[in-house]
Order: C-alpha cells, then structure tokens, then sequence
C-alpha cells in the first residue's frame, strides 16, 4: 500500500470511528429541554413513524426498548421473592389501610399502604398509585391529604389500592435513601414493576382490571410503567404530558431514554404507547400542560385511531386551575376508572348525584410508615449509602 492508499484507508477508518461515536452518543433531555415550538416540530418528524398500524407498532417496541435500555433494564432482570411484609391493618367506612413493604431487590424495600374495599369477596380490581414531588415532609408523598383521599375512595368503589414512595421519600427517606442519586430512575421504574408484580400475585385481585394514576412525578411514573408493561389497562397521567417538558427530577429524566444517536422520542410519544389501552390525560393552564389539547392530545389521539380506538383516550383541560392532583381532578379519574374497571361510584355518591370524600380519615405521617419502633426494618436492608445493588441478572444496570 502506498502512501496516498495508507492516507486514504486512515481516513475511512477515522471516519468510520466517528460514525460509530455518534451512534453511541447519548444525551438527556430534562427539563425544559427544548421550546414549544421545537416540540410541535419534533411531533411532526415523530408523525413519520406511524402512517399505519404496522409501522407504529414497530415503532411502539423501538421507544420500549429504548426506555429500558436508557434505564439499564434490558433485559430486564430476573424477579426475586417480593417477601410482603403487611401490618397494622385499620378498618374504616367501606375501606381498610395497611402499611406494606415489598422487597425489590435484595435488601430494596418498596414502602407504602394498601387500601381495600371492605365489601365483596373479589376479585377487584387493582390501582397503583404513586405520588409526585411536593417536598414539604409535612405534606408529601403518600402522606398527603390528596393522596389519602383518592386512594381511600378508589378503595370504598371496589379496587385494591397501593400507594407507594418514591426512592428517598417515606420509610425510604427514613432509610438513609436520597431522591437526588445517579441511578433513581432505574429503581424507581423497578419498583413500580414489581409493585405490579404484587398485586398481580394477589388471590383478591383481578389481573384484567389493573390501572395506574398520579400527579406530577407520579404522572412520569404512571406513563412510562404503561409504556413499557402491557398489564397496566387503564392510565390516568395527570398534570405531566408535554411534548416540550422532559421531567425536571432525575427519576424523570436523568437517564439516556429520550435521545440516544439518531433515536430520538419525547413523552407524548412515550405516553402514546399506552395504545389502544383506555388512557385519561389531565391538564391544566398554569404548567406545560397548558398546551395539551392542541398539540399533545391530537398527537395521542392520531395513535388510538390507527387502532380505531380514538374514543378510548380522553383529554380534561382545567385551564383555571394549577399543577396538583386537586379535588376537580380526582372526580375525572374517579368517574373515568370506574367506567374502565368496572367500579362502582355509587359506594361514593351523595345524594344530590356528586361525589364525596368526607367519609375518609386522614391518617398521620407516623402512622402511615412501615418501619417504627414495633415494626423494625429487616437486618439485611439497605441503606441509602448502597453502591451496589444485587441485580438478580448479575450484570451491571444503567451503564
């Protein structure tokens, strides 16, 4: 080989090298990553993925993929004994609460409160609820009055109800956790899956009827375990589908599942993989769900009619009201969960045809924790200063 030929040949191997860099190059979308009308720009270039049914559904298992690659979880890894601890059982009027841990992974424990019905025999359906990020300990998490209340009365209509805590918060927070770790997004998107993993093995519950609603961050979580797992039926995302807002917290956001090489998706995208699954987005005028109903909603809805099931997703537009999961909205999801799940309202209804809540009772912060003086922590827990997680697959997760 001369020397022009060697020249020639360096060349095409560096060139190749940087083709290859720029496959592999990953970058996060957070935030307010790109404008509004870079997002409406986006969804027309995201359209060319879906002119029929075939073609979405082949797009439909890129963004799956994606999302657990992005996350660390593909393949996703083996699932290891859920060893449910359950206590303090309170019976109230049509509803009774539990405190509840699930072991994760080894050593991980999921936290929360389980909520029944006191009528029937079941099977019922079941709820996941997860909460967003309002960050005053006094009133966050599943703690919150707005938590209690629709949990509590999605219990008293005839579902299994499990509310749960975010990496960091609750007896997670109490553990030494920190929502604010490299890898929160992983655990977090793990811990709903085998929070569905749960319910699914319980004898009382219908694995037909499952659904999943939250605000916020919880909204975030709701989307992206339906995207990703076909056993959520009915969602119920509220205050958080935007084309142009990425999710500000790392649990959101802070891995590759938005952008990788070429790949690119956003989560009204992500959100649309809920198709043709009944789905509910609730919006309001005072966030960046502001846009909904004429940017992220038509984009939905084109998705659901490739299944000529455009009827099957909804969209309530609050344009008066803020980012919350506020009495308004819950009376949505309330009356959209039951026509899904075959609930009954009218364990709920006054009178006068309206709903109520004041037959719940709001329950303190130490009452509602797992972990306590008469409850201990199981000796081989984690704590928050983990560096290694037994994955049961035995590979490193989210390189």
């Amino acid at each position: 080989m001369n020397v022009i030929g060697l020249a020639r040949w360096v060349c095409t191997v560096l060139i190749l090298c940087c083709s290859i860099a720029r496959a592999e190059t990953v970058e996060l979308c957070q935030g307010h990553y790109q404008t509004e009308a870079q997002a409406v720009e986006q969804l027309q270039r995201l359209a060319t993925h879906r002119p029929t049914l075939d073609r979405w559904q082949v797009r439909r298992a890129v963004v799956r993929e994606n999302i657990l690659r992005g996350t660390g979880l593909w393949p996703l890894p083996g699932r290891t004994p859920l060893n449910p601890i359950l206590h303090s059982r309170r019976e109230y009027n049509g509803y009774s609460v539990e405190n509840i841990a699930i072991e994760s992974l080894p050593g991980v424990f999921v936290t929360g409160n389980l909520y029944r019905p006191r009528r029937g025999d079941g099977p019922f359906a079941a709820i996941l609820c997860p909460h967003g990020h309002w960050s005053r300990k006094s009133n966050y998490g599943r703690f919150r009055p707005s938590m209690q209340y629709r949990c509590a009365t999605l219990a008293r209509m005839g579902a299994v109800v499990f509310a749960y805590d975010m990496v960091g918060y609750g007896d997670s927070e109490n553990a030494g956790w920190q929502h604010k770790w490299p890898k929160v997004l992983q655990l977090q998107l793990w811990n709903s899956i085998r929070v569905l993993d749960y319910l699914c093995s319980r004898s009382d519950v219908d694995t037909e009827r499952i659904g999943m609603t939250g605000a916020s961050g919880g909204g975030t979580q709701t989307f992206l375990l339906t995207a990703v797992d076909d056993r959520i039926r009915v969602s119920v995302p509220c205050v958080m589908v935007a084309a142009h807002f990425f999710g500000g917290c790392d649990c959101e956001s802070g891995m590759p599942i938005h952008k990788r090489g070429v790949y690119e998706t956003n989560n009204t995208e992500i959100a649309a993989l809920a198709a043709p699954r009944p789905m509910l987005l609730i919006s309001d005028g005072d966030d960046w769900t502001s846009n909904t109903p004429r940017v992220e909603f038509p984009f939905v809805q084109s998705v659901y009619k490739l299944y000529e099931a455009k009827d099957s997703v909804v969209n309530v537009h609050l344009g008066d009201e803020k980012h919350d999961y506020g009495y308004s909205k819950r009376l949505h999801a309330y009356g959209f969960l039951a026509q899904h799940l075959k609930l009954s309202l009218d364990r709920v209804s006054r009178a006068n045809g309206s709903i109520g809540e004041d037959f719940v009772v709001l329950q303190r912060y130490e009452d509602l924790l797992v972990f306590n003086e008469q409850h201990a922590r199981p000796s081989h827990a984690l704590s928050g200063d983990a560096t290694e997680l037994n994955w049961a697959s035995g590979s490193r997760r989210g390189d």
